[in-house]
């Protein structure tokens, strides 16, 4: 999986784009925003959640210190512009095949548990993800769970707010 999700990753790079080039077009781009939206969910972003975000997006795109910084302050712009996840998500199901979409949720993951622990809005954030970019609710949950170092009994709970998302919100699909 992560194998698939490296090459794209070196293809992209050796192609001759610029690494410390990201346009609103780039895949990078767009993950990078989604992981941004994750560490900040929940209102603020913690000095673990800015370490964790910067290391993955380090080694995900094999960036020098200077990139990061730049994608990452990219990411976080365009974050606060967005206003849904559509956009981003379009456009790394354009780029990315299933098993690089489903890299992008255990990311997301991630940062989620950087802090020690996760919460509503961002169970909410990555079922909405999870779902635009084609990722099963029981791969989210697996992901969820190895990535938290959850077990079945203690992720019993956390599956029943699962199943009370799925109507979202409005109600609806």
């Amino acid at each position: 999986m992560f194998a698939s999700f490296k090459s794209f990753v070196s293809d992209f790079v050796d192609g001759g784009k610029h690494p410390s080039q990201f346009g609103e077009d780039d895949y990078r781009l767009a993950a990078a925003a989604l992981l941004v939206h994750a560490a900040a969910i929940d209102g603020e972003m913690s000095s673990s959640e800015r370490a964790k975000l910067r290391v993955v997006i380090k080694l995900l795109f094999t960036l020098e210190d200077a990139a990061t910084d730049e994608l990452i302050e990219k990411a976080t712009a365009a974050e606060h512009e967005s206003v849904d996840l559509y956009h981003f998500t379009h456009l790394l199901n354009r780029a990315l095949d299933e098993p690089g979409r489903a890299r992008i949720i255990e990311m997301m993951w991630e940062i989620v548990f950087a802090d020690g622990g996760r919460d509503e809005l961002e169970d909410n954030l990555l079922w909405r993800a999870a779902d635009l970019l084609g990722v099963s609710p029981r791969e989210r949950i697996e992901l969820r769970r190895r990535i938290g170092g959850e077990n079945l009994e203690q992720s019993d709970q956390g599956d029943q707010s699962d199943q009370g998302d799925r109507a979202g919100p409005w109600g609806g699909r």
